[in-house]
């Protein structure tokens, strides 16, 4: 009788994992439908109708493909995966032109991100994305307005890709925020400078007189042969609109992140 008690439970919770695995789906294997999808449920019907609106006309003028898509939560998966995959899996933007954007959001989890297809990548570098996530879009969320954001945001993404809406550029604040030094020049660049100089007159020296350094070796602490170097690599309820449908357009990553 322990026995097929112990077993019951382990079948009830196979069950109930396996239920709730499939309950919560990657939303990466999610299907576009629509210019807006709302499964969050924080857009009214009238609100999702007008963005819809405004996304459709765009790609009516331009062929660039636009789409919103909201959820509740991540689930645990990353954003930017979960951004990218619903992108290119759904083919947002035009074959050839790779025109599509995705701004994608994450109401429990406070995070959304913008991914530019390939073809917009120029018009829309990952400093504007950036930009129109802090100016344009987080504001609003913060007072709990996602409309009010979300319009915002698309409204910029518009003029960016039309060259409309530009990065802003860096104020005198700002310089004096990393220091001015000789000549008008960043502190920081005279310090470096400076270095690459030093080593510079060294290698000459070394050259000239065949200096080996401390202990007669031939590299120095610049060059200990640890292999490291200064410069590191580093290389996420749906709308009434249908008509939807992605092109084939494809993305590589570019775009920005953020968080409210």
């Amino acid at each position: 009788m322990k026995r097929l008690l112990i077993l019951l439970i382990l079948l009830s919770a196979v069950t109930i994992t396996v239920y709730t695995q499939d309950t919560e789906k990657s939303h990466a294997q999610s299907k576009v439908r629509a210019y807006v999808t709302d499964e969050a449920a924080v857009l009214s019907s009238s609100e999702i109708s007008s963005l819809e609106t405004k996304l459709a006309d765009f790609e009516k003028e331009t062929s660039n493909q636009v789409v919103v898509y909201i959820v509740s939560s991540l689930n645990g998966e990353s954003l930017e995966e979960t951004s990218f995959e619903i992108a290119e899996k759904n083919g947002i933007g035009q074959k050839g032109k790779n025109n599509g954007v995705l701004l994608f959001i994450a109401i429990n989890d406070r995070k959304l991100r913008i991914e530019v297809g390939y073809g917009l990548e120029g018009a829309l570098p990952d400093a504007l994305s950036n930009q129109i996530i802090r100016k344009e879009i987080t504001p609003s969320f913060k007072q709990g307005n996602y409309y009010a954001g979300i319009n915002a945001g698309v409204d910029a993404i518009i003029k960016a890709t039309k060259g409309e809406y530009v990065q802003e550029k860096k104020t005198s604040e700002d310089n004096k925020s990393i220091g001015i030094g000789f000549c008008g020049l960043p502190i920081l660049v005279i310090v470096i400078f400076f270095f690459f100089g030093i080593f510079f007159i060294i290698s000459i020296i070394r050259r000239l007189f065949g200096w080996t350094g401390i202990g007669g070796s031939n590299r120095g602490w610049w060059n200990s042969g640890s292999g490291s170097s200064w410069g590191s690599g580093s290389g996420w309820s749906s709308g009434s609109g249908g008509g939807f449908s992605g092109g084939g357009g494809s993305f590589g990553g570019g775009g920005s992140s953020g968080s409210w």
